[in-house]
C-alpha cells in the first residue's frame, strides 16, 4: 500500500514539474537563477510563463521604451528560448542603433566573470557591461505611436 501511495505522489510531483512556471517567482529571479542579469526585462512585467521546453513568454501591460546603452523597445509580449546564460530567438524586443530600430535576436552571457553580455542585433554583435542590466529598468509607455513596418503595425515610442 505504501508503494502505491509513494508512486501516486511521484506521479503528481512529476506532473507539477511539467506545468509551465508562472507567478511562482518573479521573472527577475528566474533570469538570475539562469545566469542572466535581472535588468534584461523591465519592472513592468505583468506575468510570464516558462515551459519545460525552455520557451519563455513575458507579458507587459503594453509596449514601452527604456534606455540601456541605447534606446530599447519592448512589445507587450516578449518571447525567447531560455537556457542557462542565454535568451535565444528573441521576439518582441528591438534596440535603436544609428537611428534604426533593429530586432534583438539573442542575448548571451558566456562567462559571467568577464562582466560582459553579448547582444545579437542581427547586423552586429554588441558586447556591453553586465552592470548596465543589474536592475530592472522603468519602461515608459508615454508617447507611443504606431509605425508601419513591412506591412505590419508595430508600436514604437518617442522618448521625451
Amino acid at each position: 500500500m505504501a508503494f502505491i501511495r509513494n508512486h501516486h505522489s511521484l506521479i503528481i510531483f512529476l506532473l507539477f514539474l511539467s506545468l509551465p512556471l508562472s507567478h511562482s517567482s518573479s521573472i527577475h529571479d528566474l533570469l538570475k537563477s539562469m545566469g542572466l542579469p535581472a535588468g534584461l526585462l523591465p519592472k513592468e512585467v505583468k506575468s510570464f510563463t516558462f515551459s519545460g521546453d525552455g520557451l519563455l513568454e513575458v507579458f507587459l501591460d503594453g509596449p514601452c521604451l527604456t534606455k540601456f546603452d541605447t534606446m530599447a523597445f519592448y512589445e507587450s509580449e516578449v518571447r525567447a528560448n531560455l537556457t542557462y546564460g542565454s535568451l535565444t530567438g528573441v521576439e518582441g524586443l528591438s534596440q535603436e542603433e544609428l537611428f534604426l530600430w533593429l530586432p534583438v535576436k539573442d542575448i548571451i552571457v558566456d562567462d559571467p566573470s568577464s562582466g560582459l553580455i553579448l547582444i545579437d542585433i542581427g547586423l552586429a554583435h554588441k558586447q556591453l557591461s553586465l552592470s548596465l542590466f543589474e536592475d530592472p529598468p522603468d519602461c515608459s509607455a508615454k508617447s507611443v505611436v504606431l509605425k508601419v513596418d513591412a506591412g505590419e503595425d508595430k508600436a514604437f515610442a518617442a522618448w521625451r
